[in-house]
């Protein structure tokens, strides 16, 4: 057992603990009177199944936790979640694996809104392109070198993009656009590719220029996942929000950066242009 194993096993003994001095003293009579399964409560009290904040939240109301207590347990909760959510940890299994919960992640999704600068979505990236950045973090943080597989499942990932019944708003600064991924076939082609997905009538694909002044500043890239979460990738880490006061702020944000945007023909425009920069300098 891992130190984080033991930690969710710790945690979930809490919460057992104050589910039964509540006087539920099964999980299943638990369970139905928070309206969940009682293989949820199971698996949050034997450590298997991390919770959300929503989870404890729901928990502690329903046990009659004082308010203390559910602070300390959603502080407590926070830090595991960080702890888990490392890429030290997460590339533990290889950058395939990775992928597939990714993927799995964004088919869970109805609507899909995300803002990157520095690289391009995951979601647009083209093969070549994809095996680059995999393989620059493999190295990174000496993980599996699994590239080539890893890149088809980012492959299937794209998928979700020609679904009619979602909807996907992919947004990039023209900085992600300027970063030379692999040299200039690499980004040539990877310059094609977006223009068949500015085409897509599936997906809103828009570009932030350089040399403008925008609404608000970006500290990061973040997407958002529906209306129940804003995932953010840090050099070290994933961090998960799931306030509904925080995912509210990165609508805010990626809305007025919406509002500068580059979109249809003006990002078509765009891209051509980087492209003939790109021809020219190779």
């Amino acid at each position: 057992m891992t130190d984080i194993d033991r930690r969710r096993a710790a945690f979930g003994d809490r919460l057992r603990k104050l589910r039964a001095r509540a006087g539920y003293l099964t999980g299943k009579e638990f369970a139905a009177q928070l309206g969940w399964p009682q293989s949820r409560v199971s698996r949050i009290e034997t450590g298997t199944q991390t919770a959300t904040e929503a989870d404890v939240t729901a928990w502690c109301e329903a046990s009659g936790a004082s308010d203390s207590v559910a602070a300390e347990l959603l502080d407590e909760l926070r830090e595991i979640r960080i702890e888990a959510a490392s890429w030290r940890r997460q590339l533990r299994t290889g950058h395939a694996a990775r992928q597939e919960t990714v993927r799995d992640t964004e088919l869970a999704a109805r609507k899909i809104r995300a803002f990157e600068f520095a690289l391009l979505p995951g979601l647009v990236q083209t093969p070549e392109y994809a095996r680059r950045v995999l393989a620059i973090h493999a190295r990174l943080h000496g993980s599996s070198p699994d590239v080539d597989q890893a890149v088809r499942v980012r492959m299937q990932r794209q998928q979700v993009l020609y679904d009619p019944d979602r909807s996907i708003e992919l947004l990039v600064a023209e900085s992600a656009l300027r970063y030379p991924v692999g040299g200039p076939e690499v980004m040539t082609a990877q310059f094609d590719r977006l223009l068949t997905v500015c085409g897509l009538s599936t997906v809103r694909f828009g570009i932030v220029p350089q040399g403008i002044p925008t609404p608000v500043i970006p500290m990061h890239g973040f997407w958002i996942l529906d209306d129940r979460a804003v995932v953010i990738e840090t050099i070290d880490s994933e961090i998960t929000a799931e306030d509904p006061a925080d995912i509210a702020l990165y609508h805010r944000v990626i809305d007025e950066l919406w509002t500068v945007a580059a979109e249809a023909d003006k990002a078509r425009a765009m891209l051509a242009r980087l492209a003939s920069d790109v021809a020219a300098n190779s």
